[in-house]
């Protein structure tokens, strides 16, 4: 193993909110000191010279959506691994939503194994139903020995109560997390937009949000009846956050996220009916967008993900409300990520809280943090480097990101997995 010393670096620090000059020795794939100073370099070791730009801990991007088994012509591990490098991202959560899901032990270790093909740390969740079908608990047991993070139907909300409320029971047994899509299925079905004004004029299926308070409201009051460890993938509209803060005040063990495309666009950018604005739950107004993104600066919501969702040119090449949702964000979470730095809506710490502290924290993983003893996940960027978005030389397997041909600020020049360099030129 080599030892490193980043020099004349911004050191964005998510776990002290601190962004300050100094410098940091890595050596065996560990952080072993941290300097406000000029520090002489150790005999043999690399020396990385930062030139004055931002070395934070690695994205730890929570919900991606990897096409093996079944659709790896969408993506593969070897390629999202090599998008999550070129973004910053050094440890993918990937979803359970495969074909066939991600549901049996033999699953996991067939996906644990082909996921050794990527430079990045790759950990799964597990489907929380069988087929996630709703019907039947998985092996819950099995599957966290298997490795499993968390359990998770995905975007198919568990519509029978009781038994997700047996699923929450034995995992608060066995102390496992459950990801939850806090949405109300009937409301929501068929839905392509948030109702109001502008998808009534485009003549869209919508969905008022009601449905995700609705939703959040049952499933918040299972935790409470089973207290089980319970995570929102999405939070996207202001009328959700007074019942989860409630919880919370409660003493629930609960945290949520968002997608980074619902706290950086709106409902106004479908435009004219651009499939790769298309998502679940579909994007929200701009009252709601900013409510969210003081909810993230308050330490409401815990976690900012991209989502990751390849779709190939087929399945977006349809009417708005029959295009498959979802966008790639591997290598656009981390630019997406500085628009909200850049209009003053929060700082670095703030985002590396909620875009690797957080998520660090909530799934028992190491890394997130600048600290001595934490893994070497590190990525070196400029947070005022513009560029002109081009979809196609993203190296996901699909192109369908919503910031194609948009200007952008934050480029990732490194990128290092415990102290191994995984993007970027080498020194």
């Amino acid at each position: 193993m080599t030892t490193l010393l980043f020099q004349n670096a911004r050191l964005i620090d998510p776990e002290a909110q601190t962004d300050s000059t100094g410098s940091l020795l890595v050596r065996d794939g560990l952080i072993e000191g941290i300097s406000g100073a000029q520090e002489a370099a150790p005999e043999g070791a690399t020396i990385v010279d930062c030139d004055g730009k931002a070395l934070a801990p690695g994205l730890i991007d929570w919900g991606v959506k990897i096409g093996e088994p079944g659709e790896r012509h969408k993506e593969s591990f070897r390629s999202a691994g090599r998008a999550a490098a070129a973004g910053g991202v050094t440890t993918v959560i990937a979803r359970p939503d495969t074909l066939p899901p991600i549901d049996t032990p033999e699953a996991l270790e067939f996906v644990t194994r082909r996921a050794a093909d990527a430079p990045v740390n790759i950990r799964h969740m597990a489907a929380l139903t069988k087929g996630r079908e709703g019907r039947e608990m998985v092996e819950i047991g099995f599957m966290t020995d298997a490795g499993a993070i968390a359990f998770t139907d995905g975007v198919r909300v568990v519509t029978d109560s009781k038994i997700l409320g047996r699923c929450m029971t034995y995992a608060r047994g066995l102390d496992a997390l459950i990801v939850g899509h806090p949405q109300d299925a009937s409301l929501s079905k068929g839905a392509a937009a948030t109702s109001g004004k502008f998808a009534s004029l485009y003549g869209i299926p919508a969905v008022s949000p009601m449905a995700e308070v609705m939703g959040l409201d049952r499933d918040l009051a299972l935790v409470d009846m089973t207290r089980c460890r319970w995570h929102a993938d999405q939070l996207t509209v202001a009328a959700a956050l007074p019942a989860f803060q409630r919880a919370r005040d409660k003493g629930l063990d609960v945290t949520a996220g968002i997608s980074i495309h619902h706290l950086t666009l709106n409902e106004f950018d479908v435009g004219d009916y651009r499939t790769f604005f298309r998502f679940t739950p579909p994007l929200r107004s701009e009252d709601d967008r900013m409510a969210m993104v003081q909810a993230v600066a308050d330490g409401v919501i815990d976690v900012i993900a991209s989502f990751h969702t390849p779709q190939d040119e087929e399945s977006k090449r349809l009417p708005f409300e029959a295009a498959a949702p979802g966008a790639v964000g591997l290598q656009t979470l981390l630019p997406a990520a500085l628009r909200l730095y850049h209009q003053g809506g929060l700082t670095l710490p703030q985002l590396w809280r909620a875009m690797s502290l957080n998520p660090a924290k909530r799934l028992g993983l190491p890394s997130g943090r600048l600290a001595r003893g934490a893994p070497a996940d590190l990525v070196l960027f400029n947070p005022d480097a513009p560029f002109v978005l081009d979809r196609f030389k993203l190296l996901s397997k699909s192109k369908n990101t919503p910031f194609d041909g948009a200007r952008m600020e934050g480029r990732v020049l490194g990128t290092w997995v415990a102290g191994n360099r995984v993007f970027g030129e080498q020194p």
